[in-house]
Protein backbone atom coordinates (compact mmCIF):
# COMPACT_ATOMS: atom_id res chain seq x y z
CA UNK A 1 0.00 0.00 0.00
CA UNK A 2 1.45 3.35 -1.05
CA UNK A 3 2.12 5.80 1.77
CA UNK A 4 2.52 9.49 1.02
CA UNK A 5 4.35 12.03 3.16
CA UNK A 6 2.14 14.46 5.01
CA UNK A 7 2.42 18.16 4.21
CA UNK A 8 4.22 18.78 7.49
CA UNK A 9 6.77 16.03 6.75
CA UNK A 10 7.28 17.19 3.16
CA UNK A 11 8.00 20.78 4.15
CA UNK A 12 11.33 19.65 5.66
CA UNK A 13 12.33 18.47 2.18
CA UNK A 14 11.18 21.64 0.45
CA UNK A 15 12.92 23.96 2.92
CA UNK A 16 16.30 22.21 2.78
CA UNK A 17 19.13 24.22 1.22
CA UNK A 18 22.89 23.82 0.97
CA UNK A 19 23.32 26.04 4.03
CA UNK A 20 20.27 24.77 5.96
CA UNK A 21 20.17 20.98 6.03
CA UNK A 22 17.00 19.73 7.70
CA UNK A 23 18.14 16.57 9.46
CA UNK A 24 18.37 16.01 13.22
CA UNK A 25 21.03 14.07 15.10
CA UNK A 26 21.34 12.30 18.42
CA UNK A 27 24.74 12.25 20.12
CA UNK A 28 25.14 9.26 22.46
CA UNK A 29 28.27 8.45 24.51
CA UNK A 30 28.74 4.85 25.74
CA UNK A 31 30.96 3.18 28.32
CA UNK A 32 31.93 -0.29 26.96
CA UNK A 33 33.29 -1.52 30.29
CA UNK A 34 29.82 -2.93 31.07
CA UNK A 35 29.82 -5.13 27.96
CA UNK A 36 30.94 -8.77 28.03
CA UNK A 37 34.73 -8.71 27.93
CA UNK A 38 34.79 -4.98 28.71
CA UNK A 39 34.92 -3.76 25.11
CA UNK A 40 32.69 -3.35 22.05
CA UNK A 41 33.89 -3.69 18.45
CA UNK A 42 32.44 -1.82 15.49
CA UNK A 43 31.10 -5.05 14.01
CA UNK A 44 29.28 -5.70 17.33
CA UNK A 45 27.48 -2.38 16.92
CA UNK A 46 26.55 -3.20 13.30
CA UNK A 47 25.19 -6.58 14.37
CA UNK A 48 23.16 -4.98 17.18
CA UNK A 49 21.61 -2.27 14.97
CA UNK A 50 20.81 -4.85 12.28
CA UNK A 51 18.87 -6.88 14.84
CA UNK A 52 16.62 -3.86 15.52
CA UNK A 53 15.83 -2.56 12.02
CA UNK A 54 12.34 -4.06 12.24
CA UNK A 55 11.46 -1.96 15.31
CA UNK A 56 10.68 1.13 13.23
CA UNK A 57 9.51 1.63 9.63
CA UNK A 58 12.06 4.39 9.02
CA UNK A 59 15.02 1.98 8.80
CA UNK A 60 14.17 0.35 5.47
CA UNK A 61 12.02 2.86 3.59
CA UNK A 62 13.29 5.48 1.18
CA UNK A 63 11.79 8.47 -0.59
CA UNK A 64 10.20 8.37 -4.02
CA UNK A 65 10.18 12.03 -5.03
CA UNK A 66 8.09 13.24 -7.97
CA UNK A 67 9.44 15.35 -10.85
CA UNK A 68 9.14 19.09 -10.17
CA UNK A 69 7.58 18.19 -6.78
CA UNK A 70 4.18 18.12 -8.47
CA UNK A 71 2.89 16.26 -5.40
CA UNK A 72 4.27 15.23 -2.01
CA UNK A 73 6.75 12.30 -2.13
CA UNK A 74 5.94 8.68 -1.25
CA UNK A 75 7.63 6.19 1.04
CA UNK A 76 8.70 2.99 -0.72
CA UNK A 77 10.66 -0.07 0.35
CA UNK A 78 14.39 0.18 -0.34
CA UNK A 79 15.06 -2.81 -2.56
CA UNK A 80 18.83 -2.36 -2.14
CA UNK A 81 18.94 -1.94 1.63
CA UNK A 82 22.39 -2.61 3.10
CA UNK A 83 23.02 -1.96 6.80
CA UNK A 84 26.73 -1.28 6.27
CA UNK A 85 25.94 1.50 3.79
CA UNK A 86 24.41 3.41 6.70
CA UNK A 87 27.20 2.92 9.25
CA UNK A 88 30.79 4.20 9.44
CA UNK A 89 33.36 4.90 12.13
CA UNK A 90 36.47 6.96 12.91
CA UNK A 91 38.78 7.87 15.78
CA UNK A 92 39.34 11.28 17.32
CA UNK A 93 42.62 12.96 16.38
CA UNK A 94 45.00 13.97 19.13
CA UNK A 95 44.59 15.22 21.76
CA UNK A 96 41.15 13.57 21.73
CA UNK A 97 39.64 16.04 24.19
CA UNK A 98 36.18 17.62 24.44
CA UNK A 99 37.02 20.36 21.92
CA UNK A 100 38.13 17.79 19.32
CA UNK A 101 34.96 15.81 19.95
CA UNK A 102 32.72 18.88 19.45
CA UNK A 103 34.53 19.70 16.19
CA UNK A 104 34.03 16.14 14.89
CA UNK A 105 30.33 16.19 15.85
CA UNK A 106 29.75 19.55 14.16
CA UNK A 107 31.51 18.50 10.95
CA UNK A 108 29.48 15.33 10.61
CA UNK A 109 26.24 17.20 11.31
CA UNK A 110 27.11 19.77 8.62
CA UNK A 111 27.36 17.15 5.85
CA UNK A 112 24.31 16.42 3.65
CA UNK A 113 22.66 13.01 3.86
CA UNK A 114 22.28 10.58 0.97
CA UNK A 115 18.66 11.24 -0.04
CA UNK A 116 18.53 8.16 -2.30
CA UNK A 117 18.69 5.72 0.62
CA UNK A 118 16.62 5.39 3.81
CA UNK A 119 16.98 8.73 5.59
CA UNK A 120 19.21 7.71 8.50
CA UNK A 121 22.85 6.89 9.18
CA UNK A 122 25.19 6.17 12.12
CA UNK A 123 28.73 7.39 12.72
CA UNK A 124 30.81 5.82 15.52
CA UNK A 125 33.61 7.92 17.06
CA UNK A 126 36.26 6.22 19.19
CA UNK A 127 39.14 7.62 21.24
CA UNK A 128 37.21 9.62 23.86
CA UNK A 129 39.92 9.15 26.47
CA UNK A 130 40.66 12.70 27.59
CA UNK A 131 37.20 14.09 28.21
CA UNK A 132 36.41 14.95 31.85
CA UNK A 133 33.51 12.93 33.22
CA UNK A 134 33.65 10.36 30.40
CA UNK A 135 35.11 6.90 31.21
CA UNK A 136 38.25 5.99 29.28
CA UNK A 137 37.64 3.73 26.31
CA UNK A 138 34.20 5.22 25.66
CA UNK A 139 32.79 5.67 22.16
CA UNK A 140 30.11 7.94 20.72
CA UNK A 141 27.29 7.12 18.33
CA UNK A 142 26.06 9.94 16.11
CA UNK A 143 22.64 8.95 14.79
CA UNK A 144 21.28 11.18 12.01
CA UNK A 145 17.69 11.05 10.76
CA UNK A 146 16.10 13.43 8.30
CA UNK A 147 13.40 15.65 9.80
CA UNK A 148 11.02 14.59 7.00
CA UNK A 149 11.02 11.11 8.55
CA UNK A 150 10.69 11.92 12.26
CA UNK A 151 10.12 14.67 14.80
CA UNK A 152 11.77 14.84 18.21
CA UNK A 153 9.31 12.48 19.92
CA UNK A 154 9.22 9.78 17.23
CA UNK A 155 12.99 10.06 16.78
CA UNK A 156 13.49 9.47 20.50
CA UNK A 157 11.23 6.42 20.25
CA UNK A 158 13.26 5.04 17.35
CA UNK A 159 16.40 5.36 19.46
CA UNK A 160 14.74 3.63 22.42
CA UNK A 161 13.78 0.79 20.08
CA UNK A 162 17.48 0.26 19.35
CA UNK A 163 18.38 0.26 23.04
CA UNK A 164 18.44 -2.39 25.78
CA UNK A 165 17.53 -2.08 29.45
CA UNK A 166 20.52 -4.13 30.61
CA UNK A 167 23.94 -5.27 29.43
CA UNK A 168 22.54 -8.70 28.54
CA UNK A 169 20.60 -7.47 25.51
CA UNK A 170 17.03 -7.23 26.85
CA UNK A 171 15.21 -4.90 24.40
CA UNK A 172 13.80 -1.69 25.87
CA UNK A 173 10.67 -2.18 23.74
CA UNK A 174 9.47 -5.76 23.92
CA UNK A 175 6.90 -5.66 21.09
CA UNK A 176 7.84 -4.03 17.78
CA UNK A 177 5.12 -2.06 15.96
CA UNK A 178 3.12 -3.75 13.18
CA UNK A 179 5.12 -3.92 9.95
CA UNK A 180 3.92 -1.84 7.03
CA UNK A 181 3.87 -3.11 3.44
CA UNK A 182 4.96 -0.13 1.37
CA UNK A 183 5.20 -1.99 -1.91
CA UNK A 184 6.94 -0.85 -5.07
CA UNK A 185 7.41 2.69 -6.27
CA UNK A 186 4.41 4.04 -8.23
CA UNK A 187 4.61 4.04 -12.01
CA UNK A 188 4.83 7.29 -13.97
CA UNK A 189 1.20 7.02 -15.08
CA UNK A 190 0.01 6.31 -11.55
CA UNK A 191 2.08 9.18 -10.21
CA UNK A 192 0.65 11.66 -12.72
CA UNK A 193 -2.90 10.51 -12.03
CA UNK A 194 -2.51 10.87 -8.27
CA UNK A 195 -0.79 14.24 -8.59
CA UNK A 196 -3.49 15.59 -10.94
CA UNK A 197 -6.25 14.38 -8.64
CA UNK A 198 -4.60 15.93 -5.59
CA UNK A 199 -4.11 19.25 -7.39
CA UNK A 200 -7.73 19.37 -8.50
CA UNK A 201 -9.02 18.57 -5.01
CA UNK A 202 -6.62 20.86 -3.17
CA UNK A 203 -8.45 24.17 -3.78
CA UNK A 204 -11.75 22.68 -2.58
CA UNK A 205 -10.15 21.06 0.47
CA UNK A 206 -8.23 24.23 1.23
CA UNK A 207 -11.38 26.36 1.22
CA UNK A 208 -13.24 23.83 3.38
CA UNK A 209 -10.37 23.74 5.87
CA UNK A 210 -10.20 27.53 5.86
CA UNK A 211 -13.91 27.78 6.68
CA UNK A 212 -13.55 25.28 9.51
CA UNK A 213 -10.69 27.12 11.18
CA UNK A 214 -11.78 30.68 10.37
CA UNK A 215 -13.14 31.33 13.91
CA UNK A 216 -9.77 30.26 15.32
CA UNK A 217 -7.97 32.49 12.81
CA UNK A 218 -10.08 35.48 13.85
CA UNK A 219 -9.50 34.77 17.55
CA UNK A 220 -5.79 34.37 16.99
CA UNK A 221 -5.62 37.60 14.99
CA UNK A 222 -7.48 39.52 17.70
CA UNK A 223 -5.15 38.12 20.36
CA UNK A 224 -2.11 39.06 18.28
CA UNK A 225 -3.41 42.61 17.74
CA UNK A 226 -4.21 43.00 21.43
CA UNK A 227 -0.68 41.97 22.36
CA UNK A 228 0.94 44.23 19.80
CA UNK A 229 1.37 41.78 16.96
CA UNK A 230 3.29 38.56 16.47
CA UNK A 231 6.67 40.22 16.04
CA UNK A 232 6.15 43.11 18.45
CA UNK A 233 8.91 43.42 20.99
CA UNK A 234 11.23 40.92 19.29
CA UNK A 235 14.66 42.58 19.18
CA UNK A 236 17.19 42.23 16.40
CA UNK A 237 20.25 40.29 17.58
CA UNK A 238 23.32 38.64 16.07
CA UNK A 239 21.25 35.44 15.78
CA UNK A 240 18.85 37.12 13.34
CA UNK A 241 21.11 36.76 10.31
CA UNK A 242 21.60 34.39 7.37
CA UNK A 243 23.35 31.19 8.42
CA UNK A 244 26.21 29.52 6.60
CA UNK A 245 27.01 25.83 6.09
CA UNK A 246 29.51 25.50 8.97
CA UNK A 247 27.67 24.53 12.14
CA UNK A 248 29.14 24.34 15.64
CA UNK A 249 28.37 22.19 18.68
CA UNK A 250 28.97 22.32 22.42
CA UNK A 251 27.09 21.04 25.46
CA UNK A 252 26.81 20.86 29.22
CA UNK A 253 24.63 18.83 31.57
CA UNK A 254 22.88 19.41 34.91
CA UNK A 255 21.16 17.12 37.42
CA UNK A 256 17.36 16.87 37.31
CA UNK A 257 17.39 16.89 41.13
CA UNK A 258 18.91 20.38 40.98
CA UNK A 259 16.23 21.41 38.50
CA UNK A 260 13.62 20.17 40.98
CA UNK A 261 15.20 22.28 43.75
CA UNK A 262 15.00 25.37 41.55
CA UNK A 263 11.36 24.67 40.74
CA UNK A 264 10.47 24.72 44.44
CA UNK A 265 11.72 28.30 44.73
CA UNK A 266 8.97 29.58 42.42
CA UNK A 267 5.61 27.83 43.00
CA UNK A 268 4.08 26.49 39.82
CA UNK A 269 7.31 26.51 37.80
CA UNK A 270 7.95 23.52 35.54
CA UNK A 271 11.11 21.82 34.27
CA UNK A 272 10.57 23.56 30.94
CA UNK A 273 10.31 26.93 32.73
CA UNK A 274 13.67 26.31 34.41
CA UNK A 275 15.21 25.40 31.04
CA UNK A 276 13.88 28.57 29.40
CA UNK A 277 15.01 30.71 32.34
CA UNK A 278 18.50 29.19 32.31
CA UNK A 279 18.91 29.92 28.60
CA UNK A 280 17.53 33.43 29.13
CA UNK A 281 20.11 34.11 31.83
CA UNK A 282 22.91 32.66 29.67
CA UNK A 283 21.99 34.86 26.71
CA UNK A 284 21.81 37.88 29.00
CA UNK A 285 25.39 37.20 30.14
CA UNK A 286 26.63 36.43 26.63
CA UNK A 287 25.14 39.49 24.93
CA UNK A 288 26.09 41.79 27.82
CA UNK A 289 29.72 40.64 27.47
CA UNK A 290 29.60 41.63 23.79
CA UNK A 291 27.73 44.89 24.63
CA UNK A 292 24.76 43.68 22.55
CA UNK A 293 22.08 43.12 25.21
CA UNK A 294 18.79 44.67 23.99
CA UNK A 295 16.28 46.28 26.34
CA UNK A 296 13.52 44.00 25.10
CA UNK A 297 13.41 40.31 25.98
CA UNK A 298 14.62 37.78 23.43
CA UNK A 299 11.88 35.45 22.18
CA UNK A 300 12.32 31.70 21.72
CA UNK A 301 10.24 29.23 19.75
CA UNK A 302 9.40 26.06 21.70
CA UNK A 303 7.85 22.98 20.04
CA UNK A 304 4.58 21.43 21.22
CA UNK A 305 4.04 17.69 20.87
CA UNK A 306 0.57 17.18 19.35
CA UNK A 307 0.53 13.45 20.11
CA UNK A 308 -0.82 14.15 23.59
CA UNK A 309 0.07 12.73 26.97
CA UNK A 310 -2.21 9.71 26.54
CA UNK A 311 -0.49 8.50 23.39
CA UNK A 312 -0.07 4.80 23.07
CA UNK A 313 3.02 2.93 22.07
CA UNK A 314 1.73 2.57 18.53
CA UNK A 315 1.30 6.31 18.02
CA UNK A 316 4.66 7.09 19.56
CA UNK A 317 6.39 4.63 17.27
CA UNK A 318 4.82 6.09 14.13
CA UNK A 319 7.49 8.10 12.30
CA UNK A 320 6.64 11.54 11.03
CA UNK A 321 5.98 14.98 12.43
CA UNK A 322 3.13 15.80 14.79
CA UNK A 323 4.30 19.06 16.30
CA UNK A 324 3.25 22.65 16.66
CA UNK A 325 5.10 25.55 18.29
CA UNK A 326 4.67 28.58 20.52
CA UNK A 327 6.70 31.76 21.05
CA UNK A 328 7.96 32.44 24.58
CA UNK A 329 9.77 35.54 25.91
CA UNK A 330 12.72 34.15 27.91
CA UNK A 331 13.03 37.41 29.88
CA UNK A 332 16.59 38.39 29.12
CA UNK A 333 15.46 41.84 30.28
CA UNK A 334 15.25 40.66 33.94
CA UNK A 335 18.47 40.48 35.95
CA UNK A 336 17.25 38.62 39.04
CA UNK A 337 17.20 34.86 38.26
CA UNK A 338 14.10 34.00 40.34
CA UNK A 339 12.20 37.05 39.09
CA UNK A 340 13.03 35.86 35.59
CA UNK A 341 11.77 32.36 36.40
CA UNK A 342 8.53 33.76 37.85
CA UNK A 343 7.98 35.86 34.72
CA UNK A 344 8.57 32.88 32.44
CA UNK A 345 6.22 30.77 34.55
CA UNK A 346 3.49 33.43 34.38
CA UNK A 347 3.72 33.52 30.59
CA UNK A 348 3.81 29.78 29.96
CA UNK A 349 0.83 29.19 32.25
CA UNK A 350 -1.25 31.36 29.94
CA UNK A 351 0.46 30.37 26.68
CA UNK A 352 -0.06 26.63 26.48
CA UNK A 353 -0.81 24.87 23.21
CA UNK A 354 -4.52 25.76 23.25
CA UNK A 355 -3.57 29.43 22.94
CA UNK A 356 -0.05 30.21 21.77
CA UNK A 357 0.15 27.10 19.59
CA UNK A 358 -3.10 27.74 17.76
CA UNK A 359 -1.54 29.67 14.88
CA UNK A 360 0.98 26.94 14.11
CA UNK A 361 -1.68 24.24 14.26
CA UNK A 362 -3.95 26.22 11.95
CA UNK A 363 -1.19 26.57 9.38
CA UNK A 364 -0.44 22.84 9.69
CA UNK A 365 -4.09 22.01 9.01
CA UNK A 366 -4.25 24.33 6.03
CA UNK A 367 -0.93 23.20 4.55
CA UNK A 368 -2.31 19.66 4.17
CA UNK A 369 -4.41 20.91 1.27
CA UNK A 370 -1.80 22.96 -0.61
CA UNK A 371 -0.50 21.24 -3.78
CA UNK A 372 3.03 19.89 -3.48
CA UNK A 373 4.46 22.03 -6.30
CA UNK A 374 2.98 25.21 -4.81
CA UNK A 375 4.19 24.35 -1.32
CA UNK A 376 7.70 23.56 -2.59
CA UNK A 377 7.90 26.86 -4.48
CA UNK A 378 6.71 28.85 -1.46
CA UNK A 379 9.15 27.01 0.79
CA UNK A 380 12.07 27.94 -1.45
CA UNK A 381 11.05 31.59 -1.33
CA UNK A 382 10.60 31.59 2.45
CA UNK A 383 13.99 29.98 3.04
CA UNK A 384 15.82 32.57 0.95
CA UNK A 385 17.75 35.31 2.72
CA UNK A 386 15.13 37.91 1.80
CA UNK A 387 12.30 35.95 3.39
CA UNK A 388 13.84 34.57 6.58
CA UNK A 389 12.20 33.50 9.82
CA UNK A 390 10.70 36.44 11.70
CA UNK A 391 9.25 36.91 15.15
CA UNK A 392 11.85 34.89 17.07
CA UNK A 393 15.51 34.90 18.05
CA UNK A 394 16.26 31.24 18.74
CA UNK A 395 14.77 27.76 19.11
CA UNK A 396 14.64 25.80 22.39
CA UNK A 397 13.49 22.16 22.32
CA UNK A 398 12.92 20.07 25.45
CA UNK A 399 12.38 16.35 24.74
CA UNK A 400 12.04 14.12 27.85
CA UNK A 401 14.01 10.89 27.62
CA UNK A 402 14.37 7.63 29.52
CA UNK A 403 15.17 8.00 33.22
CA UNK A 404 16.76 4.55 33.53
CA UNK A 405 20.15 3.34 32.20
CA UNK A 406 20.11 2.21 28.56
CA UNK A 407 22.58 -0.04 26.75
CA UNK A 408 23.83 -0.71 23.22
CA UNK A 409 25.61 -3.98 22.50
CA UNK A 410 26.31 -4.25 26.23
CA UNK A 411 27.80 -0.73 26.57
CA UNK A 412 26.01 1.64 28.97
CA UNK A 413 24.83 5.03 27.74
CA UNK A 414 26.43 7.68 29.96
CA UNK A 415 25.56 10.91 28.17
CA UNK A 416 23.03 12.05 25.57
CA UNK A 417 22.79 15.20 23.44
CA UNK A 418 20.75 16.38 20.46
CA UNK A 419 21.22 18.55 17.37
CA UNK A 420 18.68 20.14 15.04
CA UNK A 421 18.70 22.42 11.97
CA UNK A 422 19.09 26.17 12.05
CA UNK A 423 17.32 28.62 9.75
CA UNK A 424 17.93 32.02 8.25
CA UNK A 425 17.26 34.65 10.94
CA UNK A 426 17.42 31.95 13.65
CA UNK A 427 21.06 31.09 14.12
CA UNK A 428 20.88 29.43 17.54
CA UNK A 429 19.24 26.19 18.63
CA UNK A 430 19.28 24.81 22.18
CA UNK A 431 18.25 21.13 22.46
CA UNK A 432 17.65 19.87 26.00
CA UNK A 433 17.10 16.10 26.04
CA UNK A 434 17.00 14.41 29.45
CA UNK A 435 18.33 10.98 30.35
CA UNK A 436 18.84 8.98 33.55
CA UNK A 437 18.56 11.86 36.00
CA UNK A 438 20.35 14.53 33.97
CA UNK A 439 19.34 17.09 31.39
CA UNK A 440 21.67 18.31 28.65
CA UNK A 441 21.93 21.79 27.17
CA UNK A 442 23.10 21.03 23.63
CA UNK A 443 24.13 24.15 21.70
CA UNK A 444 23.88 24.29 17.91
CA UNK A 445 25.27 27.45 16.38
CA UNK A 446 26.96 28.78 13.28
CA UNK A 447 30.62 29.76 13.10
CA UNK A 448 30.14 33.33 11.88
CA UNK A 449 27.29 34.03 14.32
CA UNK A 450 28.74 32.46 17.49
CA UNK A 451 32.47 31.82 17.08
CA UNK A 452 32.95 31.65 20.87
CA UNK A 453 30.48 28.85 21.50
CA UNK A 454 32.55 27.54 24.44
CA UNK A 455 32.03 30.88 26.21
CA UNK A 456 28.27 30.57 25.75
CA UNK A 457 28.44 27.09 27.32
CA UNK A 458 30.11 28.72 30.33
CA UNK A 459 27.30 31.28 30.42
CA UNK A 460 24.77 28.42 30.66
CA UNK A 461 26.68 26.90 33.58
CA UNK A 462 26.81 30.27 35.35
CA UNK A 463 23.12 31.00 34.72
CA UNK A 464 22.10 27.65 36.21
CA UNK A 465 24.43 28.23 39.17
CA UNK A 466 22.74 31.61 39.75
CA UNK A 467 19.36 29.89 39.97
CA UNK A 468 20.75 27.30 42.37
CA UNK A 469 22.28 29.97 44.64
CA UNK A 470 19.30 32.34 44.62
CA UNK A 471 17.32 32.49 47.86
CA UNK A 472 13.52 32.31 47.55
CA UNK A 473 11.91 35.63 48.34
CA UNK A 474 9.26 35.78 51.08
CA UNK A 475 5.74 35.70 49.81
CA UNK A 476 4.18 39.14 49.68
CA UNK A 477 0.86 39.54 51.54
CA UNK A 478 -2.05 38.93 49.24
CA UNK A 479 -3.78 42.11 48.08
CA UNK A 480 -7.31 40.75 48.56
CA UNK A 481 -7.55 41.25 52.36
CA UNK A 482 -6.46 44.90 51.96
CA UNK A 483 -9.10 45.54 49.35
CA UNK A 484 -11.76 43.94 51.51
CA UNK A 485 -11.02 46.12 54.58
CA UNK A 486 -10.07 49.34 52.84
CA UNK A 487 -13.54 50.94 52.93
CA UNK A 488 -15.98 49.55 55.50
CA UNK A 489 -19.64 50.38 54.80
CA UNK A 490 -21.29 51.16 58.17
CA UNK A 491 -21.83 54.86 57.34
CA UNK A 492 -24.87 54.64 55.03
CA UNK A 493 -26.67 52.07 57.22
CA UNK A 494 -27.99 54.51 59.92
CA UNK A 495 -29.84 56.61 57.34
CA UNK A 496 -31.39 53.63 55.69
CA UNK A 497 -32.48 52.16 59.03
CA UNK A 498 -33.88 55.43 60.47
CA UNK A 499 -36.32 56.36 57.70
CA UNK A 500 -38.38 53.18 57.60
CA UNK A 501 -38.50 53.10 61.41
CA UNK A 502 -40.09 56.56 61.55
CA UNK A 503 -42.63 55.88 58.85
CA UNK A 504 -43.85 52.55 60.13
CA UNK A 505 -44.13 53.60 63.73
CA UNK A 506 -43.19 50.12 64.87
CA UNK A 507 -40.86 49.43 67.70
CA UNK A 508 -37.52 48.04 66.69
CA UNK A 509 -34.07 47.75 68.19
CA UNK A 510 -32.87 50.55 65.91
CA UNK A 511 -35.53 53.07 66.96
CA UNK A 512 -34.49 53.80 70.57
CA UNK A 513 -30.88 54.17 69.47
CA UNK A 514 -31.84 57.15 67.29
CA UNK A 515 -34.49 58.98 69.38
CA UNK A 516 -33.47 62.47 68.35
CA UNK A 517 -33.95 61.65 64.68
CA UNK A 518 -37.28 59.94 65.30
CA UNK A 519 -38.48 62.83 67.47
CA UNK A 520 -37.68 65.33 64.79
CA UNK A 521 -39.65 63.39 62.21
CA UNK A 522 -42.61 63.09 64.57
CA UNK A 523 -42.61 66.83 65.12
CA UNK A 524 -42.94 67.43 61.38
CA UNK A 525 -45.65 64.86 60.85
CA UNK A 526 -47.89 65.60 63.88
CA UNK A 527 -49.90 68.90 63.62
CA UNK A 528 -50.21 71.05 66.75
CA UNK A 529 -53.68 71.74 68.12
Amino acid sequence: MLKQLSAQDAQFLYTQTANNLTHIMGVYIYDPSTAPGGFVRFKDIIRHVESRVDTSPLFKRRLHRLPFDMDHPYWVEDEHFDIEAHMSHARLPEPGDWRQFCIAVARYFSKPMDMNRPLWDIYIIEGLDRIPGIPKGSFAMLHRVHHAAVDGASGAHAFIAMSDIDAHGTPAIAEPPPSEDLGRAPSSAETLTRAWSASMQSPVKFVNALLKVSPAIVASARKSMAEGGMTAGVPETRFNAPVGPHKMFDATTVALTDVAEIRKKVPGATVNDVVLTTVGGALRKYLAKHKELPKESLVAVAPINLRGKDKGAGKASTPGNQVSAMSVPIRTDIADPLDRLAAVRDYTVEAKEAKAGVSARIMTDLSQHIPGATMAAVARILTSERFAVRGTNLFISNVPGAQVPLYLAGAQLVQQHGMAPLANNMGLFIATPSYNGRIAFSIIGERAIMPDIAFFRTCIDESFADLMAAEPKPEKPAPKPKAATAKPKPAPKPKAAAKPAAKSGTKSPAKPARKPVAKGNATRKTPKK
